[in-house]
């Protein structure tokens, strides 16, 4: 392999909410010092660029200068690229930060922009976003995983709601996050290198492995977070490498941290 740069899914592979996954810290901090170009990359949407970037840091872990792509940096750029003005964000406030430069528009907005928000999800929501979408507004989905890990194990998550308005409304989510193929080129770009250089570790068989696949790169699929083995078997996806933990990623891929 070709490898030059690396791609680190956040959530079940450095940590799990807020526990470092043991020996993450170490290979960060060797990624740093040898210079490998990295991203960290991921599909919460549930806060701005800014506090995700203070929350690494306070977990210890290094964060230079652009290293954090987030779903909600691509979906911002989606909008601009798309010449949408108006939008109905369905996010939490904290994540609204980072779309200012748009007017919020309840009445006719010209794309609904849906992220996480937890148990705010309701029928009477739904119902009205479902009206935006039949009077023409755009679905941006900020990601559509199926679900996440938590540490009291696997809750459903925002595909829930996604494919239900699709469904209802006749209409095809643009899925910005993992695992759209142009967010994992863009992060390749932001990195200066092409996706076969680059190598996507994550934790989840669908929107990290097989998202990294379709778009070039090679899927290492770690045993920690959202990995279940029936899961991997069902999907009917092989990853491209796999160990148990991010701990192992040094002696996996010594061409990288000899």
């Amino acid at each position: 392999m070709n490898t030059q740069g690396l791609l680190f899914d956040l959530d079940g592979v450095l940590y799990v909410e807020n526990r470092l996954i043991p020996g993450a810290l170490d290979v960060m901090q060797r990624v740093v010092k040898r210079g490998i170009p990295f991203r960290y990359i991921t599909n919460t949407s549930t806060r701005s660029l800014a506090t995700l970037q203070r929350q690494l840091q306070d977990k210890g872990l290094p964060v230079p200068a652009g290293s954090v792509f987030s779903a909600i940096s691509a979906a911002v750029q989606w909008l601009g690229d798309n010449g949408i003005r108006r939008i109905c964000p369905v996010l939490d406030a904290d994540a609204q930060q980072d779309f200012a430069r748009f007017e919020i528009d309840e009445q006719q907005p010209q794309a609904l922009v849906l992220g996480d928000i937890g148990e705010r999800w309701n029928y009477e929501l739904l119902n009205r976003l479902f009206g935006y979408l039949i009077e023409g507004a755009r679905l941006v989905a900020v990601h559509r995983n199926r679900y996440w890990q938590t540490e009291r194990g696997l809750q459903a998550d925002l595909g829930l709601f996604v494919a239900g308005l699709e469904y209802a409304a006749g209409v095809e989510a643009v899925v910005v996050g993992k695992p759209a193929q142009g967010f994992f080129r863009s992060a390749c770009r932001g990195l200066g290198l092409a996706p076969d250089q680059v190598i996507l570790i994550g934790d989840d068989i669908e929107s990290d492995i097989g998202g990294a696949q379709q778009a070039g790169l090679t899927g290492l699929l770690v045993h920690t977070g959202k990995y279940r083995q029936d899961l991997v078997s069902r999907s009917g996806i092989r990853p491209d490498m796999e160990i148990e933990t991010v701990a192992e990623l040094p002696g996996a891929l010594p061409e990288l941290f000899a």
